[in-house]
């Protein structure tokens, strides 16, 4: 088979089935044998029976489950159900353009790639508030880069899952996404993704950006809340000191003791920026300020655990 496009879903049964209205309405290629692979992650709501229905219809659809809970698992789920020479990846919250599916082939092809990244653009469930500019982009997986195609080297910001793409044998060389990393049911943990992508960089393969390769990611109102990037900040910090670590031989519970100073000077900086930094500015610096606590806490959460 050509292509596999990899959908994990978690309790969003109704999102999920607009994502799948999407891919059915993909332009097939010519001479492209592909199917969509949906990995259901130990849903609740009805989930399981709209997969049921819609592959009932759609001999393009199979459903298959993961138990073990998160993202990471599901999508090491999917590349193991999946039968296709290269593997498309995207949420249940996504929509992809009509072309996603021959842009992506086409590029790996034209720019003979082992893997790329596309475009995503939000679909606002409401206009975003006035703080919110595109430096916190990243934090929606929203990109909305127009040039390209280009080649991506060490360093660079990688795609986001909401639509990258490999080749098999990717998976075959370096493995497949950390488990360790990744959103877990409701706790919001990511970094699987781009963790992949140092690994295959680091191999000497070549990743490309495909700014033709378009999707649009749904962004729910909740997330536009200042709460919301709170907690996606101060939980993706723990999870990737959990994951990697800090170095730093002097420490205290855990923590090297040049954290602190650094959470300190963080907090000046934001109380100096509420009086005289634009409002996009000022909650940047406080969304350093959770970086540091959620850093601090997997640092003391893996040192705990190593004492248990």
């Amino acid at each position: 088979m050509d292509a596999s496009i990899i959908v994990c879903t978690y309790n969003r049964a109704d999102s999920l089935a607009e994502t799948l209205d999407a891919l059915a309405a993909l332009r097939t290629p010519p001479g492209c044998d592909w199917e969509v692979v949906v990995v259901d992650n130990n849903s609740a709501d009805h989930t399981a029976a709209l997969l049921r229905a819609r592959a009932a219809g759609w001999s393009r659809l199979r459903a298959v489950s993961e138990l073990r809970q998160g993202l990471s698992h599901a999508r090491n789920q999917g590349i193991a159900s999946a039968r296709g020479e290269v593997l498309l990846f995207t949420d249940d919250d996504v929509l992809p353009e009509p072309d996603w599916l021959e842009q992506v082939l086409d590029g790996l092809e034209r720019e003979r790639a082992d893997a790329c990244g596309g475009y995503i653009a939000p679909i606002w469930e409401r206009p975003p508030p006035p703080w919110l500019s595109a430096r916190f982009h990243g934090f929606l997986a929203v990109r909305m880069d127009e040039r390209g195609p280009f080649v991506f080297t060490p360093g660079d910001s990688p795609p986001y899952g909401a639509n990258m793409a490999f080749r098999r044998a990717v998976f075959e060389r370096v493995g497949g996404f950390d488990v360790n990393r990744g959103r877990k049911g409701a706790v919001l943990a990511s970094g699987e993704d781009g963790e992949l992508f140092e690994r295959v960089l680091a191999a000497g393969m070549r990743v490309v950006w495909l700014p033709r390769a378009r999707v649009h990611h749904k962004v729910e109102a909740f997330r536009l809340e200042r709460r919301y990037f709170r907690r996606w900040r101060y939980q993706n910090s723990r999870n990737l000191a959990q994951a990697r670590g800090l170095p730093g031989r002097r420490r205290l519970l855990g923590v090297p003791l040049y954290v602190l100073p650094q959470l300190a000077r963080a907090v000046g900086r934001w109380l100096l920026a509420l009086a005289t930094a634009p409002a996009d500015e000022t909650f940047r610096r406080e969304i350093l300020i959770h970086h540091f606590l959620g850093t601090i806490h997997g640092l003391y959460d893996t040192r705990a655990r190593g004492h248990e």
